[in-house]
C-alpha cells in the first residue's frame, strides 16, 4: 500500500487482513495505476483539461451541466465539505437522494476532498439508515431536503451523525447557499493514494445485516477500464441513462463512472419506471441504457407508440436475463442486450460479452482483466458442463468493513459470489440458480 492521505484511518483500520482479501490481478496495462491518484480528478478534471469542458456532462429533465460546470459544482461542494463541515481525509459522508445532478456532484466532491462516499438508497427508512451510520461511524451527511424526515429520525437513532446539510429546501444554511460563497469555485484535490478507500457501498442485506463493501480510488477506474473499455465500448457522443440508483453500484458505474470516463453525457432520472425510461429515451435520444430485464420486458409492449431508434447499446444486470426477453428485444429493436453479472463486492460487471461475442441465454465470458471459474464446495475447479459455484478474481474484489462474513465471500484468494453456474467448452458462463436463500426482483436482492 502507498502512504495513505487519510487522517481519519477508521476505514483502513477496519479492512480485512490481507490474508482474508482476494488475490488481485492487474494484467492489462490500463489497469496499472500510479501510486497517487484521485478518482474524481481522473473522471472530471482530466476531461476538462482534455477539451471536454463545453460538452454536456450531467443532464436531468430540468438542467444540463457541461463538464466545466460539473467541475465547478463539484469544487464548490468540496469546499463546503472541508471549510464548512470540517471534513478530513478519510471521513465518511452519507449521501441521500434520488438520481439527480446534485447527488452525482456530491459523490464526486466527497471523493475529490479525500472523503469516503456512502451513497444510500432513497427508499430507506430511518432504522435502515441508522445501521450504516453506526457501522461506518458516519458523522457527516448531504441530503436532498425532500428526504429530510427520515434523515432527522435516523439522527435520533444514530447520534454519531453530527452534521447534515440539505439541498433543495432553501435558506441560508442550505447546501446551495454555502456553495455560493466567494472563492469556492476552485478546489485542490486531496493527494490520495490509488489504494485509499473512496467508497463504501452497502449491500441490501439479503443474508442478515447489510455488509459495507469498501472500494479504492483505483477500483472506480478499473471497472471503467475493464468492462467499460472492452465490453461496453461507448464513446464521447453517447448519452447514457437507466433505472438503477447511484447508491447501487450497477447504477454508479453504468450511469456515472462509465460516461465520465469517455467524455459522454448521462441523463439522471429521479423517477425511472419503465414508462419514465421509455419517454426519456425518446425525448433525450438516449444511446446507452442500463436497466434490469423486468424493465426491458415492460417496455417491449409499448414500443409501437414510442421512437427509441437512438438506442445502440442496452445493458442488463441485477437479475438473470431470460433468452425469451433477449430474443423479443432483438426482434423488436435490432439491439442485442448485453447481459452481465456483477456484485456490490466486485463493484460492477465481471462476466459479460459485447455484441460481437455473445451467445443469447449465456451471461457471457470473463471480462478482460478478470478470470472466472466454476468450482466444487472445496474450491476445486470443475470441468466444462458441470454445475458448481462461481468464483472470480481481477482488479476489484471483496473487502468488507469489519465483517466476519469476509471468509464466506473470499476463499483461497477467489471471490465466491453465491451463484451456481455452468461454463461451456468455449468459456461462456450459463446461470443456473442462486446458491443462497435469495430472490431477485427488478434488480434488487431480497432475502
Amino acid at each position: 500500500m502507498a502512504a495513505s492521505a487519510h487522517i481519519d484511518t477508521f476505514a483502513r483500520d477496519n479492512l480485512p487482513p490481507e490474508s482474508l482479501q482476494p488475490s488481485f490481478r492487474f494484467d492489462l496495462p490500463e489497469l496499472r495505476y500510479p501510486e497517487r491518484m484521485n478518482a474524481c480528478v481522473e473522471l472530471l478534471d482530466r476531461m476538462v483539461e482534455q477539451g471536454f469542458g463545453s460538452r454536456p456532462c450531467v443532464v436531468s429533465p430540468v438542467e444540463t451541466l457541461t463538464y466545466a460546470a460539473s467541475l465547478q459544482r463539484v469544487n464548490r461542494i468540496a469546499n463546503v465539505l472541508v471549510r464548512d463541515m470540517g471534513l478530513q481525509p478519510g471521513n465518511r459522508v452519507l449521501l441521500r437522494a434520488a438520481n439527480n445532478p446534485m447527488l452525482a456532484a456530491a459523490i464526486l466532491a466527497v471523493i475529490k476532498a479525500g472523503g469516503i462516499a456512502v451513497p444510500t438508497m432513497p427508499l430507506l427508512r430511518a432504522r435502515e439508515l441508522a445501521y450504516p451510520i453506526r457501522k461506518a461511524k458516519i458523522a457527516l451527511a448531504l441530503c436532498d431536503a425532500r428526504l429530510s424526515a427520515e434523515m432527522d429520525k435516523a439522527r435520533e437513532l444514530a447520534p454519531e451523525l453530527a452534521r447534515t446539510i440539505y439541498w433543495g429546501g432553501g435558506g441560508a444554511k442550505s447546501l446551495e447557499a454555502l456553495m455560493a460563497q466567494p472563492g469556492y469555485e476552485n478546489f485542490a484535490a486531496c493527494n490520495t493514494a490509488s489504494d485509499d478507500i473512496c467508497l463504501i457501498a452497502f449491500t441490501s442485506g439479503t443474508t442478515g445485516e447489510p455488509k459495507g463493501t469498501m472500494h479504492y480510488h483505483r477500483d472506480l477506474l478499473a471497472t471503467c477500464d475493464s468492462y467499460g473499455k472492452h465490453v461496453l465500448r461507448a464513446n464521447a457522443d453517447d448519452i447514457f441513462s437507466g433505472s438503477p440508483p447511484l447508491a447501487f453500484t450497477f447504477g454508479l458505474g453504468g450511469i456515472l463512472l462509465f460516461p465520465l470516463r469517455v467524455g459522454a453525457a448521462t441523463l439522471l432520472l429521479e423517477k425511472a419506471s419503465p414508462d419514465d425510461l421509455l419517454a426519456a429515451i425518446e425525448k433525450f435520444r438516449i444511446t446507452v441504457c442500463f436497466t434490469a430485464p423486468t424493465a426491458y420486458r415492460a417496455i417491449l409492449s409499448k414500443l409501437a407508440t414510442h421512437d427509441i431508434s437512438s438506442l445502440r447499446k442496452c445493458v442488463s444486470a441485477g437479475e438473470p436475463l431470460p433468452k425469451a426477453t433477449w430474443d423479443a428485444w432483438h426482434e423488436a429493436t435490432g439491439v442485442k442486450i448485453m447481459d452481465g453479472i456483477g456484485s456490490t463486492e466486485m463493484l460492477h460487471i465481471f462476466i459479460g460479452s459485447n455484441e460481437d461475442d455473445m451467445r443469447p441465454g449465456a451471461t457471457g465470458r470473463s471480462v478482460r482483466g478478470y478470470e472466472a471459474m466454476v468450482t466444487d464446495e472445496a474450491g476445486r475447479e470443475l470441468p466444462p458442463g458441470t454445475i458448481g459455484q462461481l468464483a472470480v478474481r481481477g482488479p476489484t474484489g471483496c473487502r468488507y468493513l469489519a465483517d466476519r462474513r469476509q471468509t464466506n465471500y473470499v476463499r483461497n484468494g477467489w471471490n465466491v459470489t453465491g451463484d451456481a453456474y455452468v461454463m461451456d467448452a468455449d468459456g461462456y458462463f450459463w446461470f443456473q440458480a442462486r446458491s443462497d436463500d435469495m430472490i431477485i426482483s427488478s434488480g434488487y436482492n431480497l432475502a
